[in-house]
């Protein structure tokens, strides 16, 4: 059966990205111990909207200063696309402070770990919490439904800050239908 990857809540980030920073033991006896390098790198996917691959190849050298305001420069891998949104000053200082804490040179990939790896630890944490349908592509999932849900359901907005040809494709992508089409909908219940 396929499993459709879902986008994180509020609550289901947090719980992961808390599980990883402390450890914990599986049923099994396991011990899987804290790590900050994915929790880092996938806390970078929920807050830039990257994909995991984009953040696994970051370097903060690859944030340039333009005028009173950092912004990204670089090339998609997927899409090949160039990005160069804003990062605000609260994530370019959680990433210098990351180059710090673990000595990384500037021009460095911050992240020196395999998407596989990530994946794997994910699913761990997801095991352990017991939550399903969930990927590394959640947490890029969550960043555009919250953009969505906390922008006035301006897809147009999201589709732009996810580089998307269309909007339909970003309304297949985050799996919501237009805000009318939600409201008809639910402004016609006529349950006896």
């Amino acid at each position: 059966m396929n499993k459709k990857t879902v986008a994180l809540t509020d609550g289901q980030y947090r719980n992961i990205i808390e599980t990883i920073h402390s450890g914990f033991v599986c049923k099994d006896g396991h011990v899987v111990k804290p790590n900050k390098r994915i929790a880092a790198a996938l806390s970078l996917e929920a807050n830039l909207g990257l994909r995991i691959s984009d953040v696994l190849q970051l370097r903060l050298s690859a944030i340039i200063r333009d005028g009173n305001r950092y912004r990204l420069d670089i090339v998609e891998k997927k899409t090949k696309k160039k990005r160069e949104f804003t990062v605000p000053i609260e994530i370019y200082s959680y990433i210098q402070n990351y180059v710090l804490e673990n000595r990384i040179n500037p021009a460095a990939r911050l992240f020196d770990i395999s998407e596989r790896a990530v994946q794997n630890h994910l699913q761990l944490v997801c095991g352990y919490l017991g939550l399903e349908n969930i990927s590394t592509h959640s947490f890029r999932k969550f960043f555009a439904s919250s953009i969505y849900v906390n922008n006035g359901y301006n897809i147009e907005l999201v589709r732009v800050l996810l580089q998307h040809s269309s909007v339909a494709t970003t309304q297949r992508y985050i799996g919501i239908q237009s805000k009318e089409i939600e409201n008809a909908l639910r402004n016609h219940i006529k349950l006896l």
